[in-house]
């Protein structure tokens, strides 16, 4: 079998940072696959699984009610190395286009208080899996360390 893509890219060299994984043509439509890549693959610890899913289901719940972008979200997830997050977007998009709604979607993370949306044995699959302490000081690192300090190295997968 073929390597997929995402398996192509030089994981020990890869930044933390917005890059698209991936550009798939639907018919007439476009579907932009952004990696949001929160910690150095391999080099830094991965993010805990409890905070991970907590920044699912917020981000998620930000993203999918945000008045511009909400009807154009398809998908945000982790991916299973837990080295960061997928966000499938409908339209052709790059980086620099997202950036604003990370910075709003990890402060909205950062900001939140109360019971975590979504987080009840009606609602989710695993609602005891939660961390929001945990959750609200990765996104404040993510936007302090990364998306206040993006440049093209952290847009554009090595080489």
């Amino acid at each position: 079998m073929n390597k997929i893509p995402s398996f192509t890219i030089d994981h020990t060299r890869l930044l933390r940072g917005i890059y698209v994984s991936r550009l798939d043509k639907l018919g007439d439509e476009y579907i932009t696959t952004f990696d949001i890549r929160m910690k150095a693959p391999n080099r830094e610890p991965a993010m805990d699984q409890a905070a991970l899913h907590t920044l699912e289901h917020l981000v998620a719940t930000y993203l999918r009610n945000h008045p511009e972008w909400g009807k154009r979200i398809v998908y945000w997830g982790p991916m299973g190395c837990q080295t960061g997050n997928y966000l499938l977007v409908a339209g052709k998009y790059e980086p620099k286009d997202i950036l604003d709604l990370m910075r709003d979607a990890f402060q909205f993370v950062v900001d939140f208080e109360g019971s975590v949306p979504g987080a009840t044995a009606s609602d989710c699959g695993n609602y005891k899996l939660h961390n929001l302490a945990l959750a609200r000081a990765e996104a404040q690192i993510y936007i302090a360390e990364v998306l206040d300090r993006m440049t093209d190295e952290n847009m554009v997968y090595p080489a």
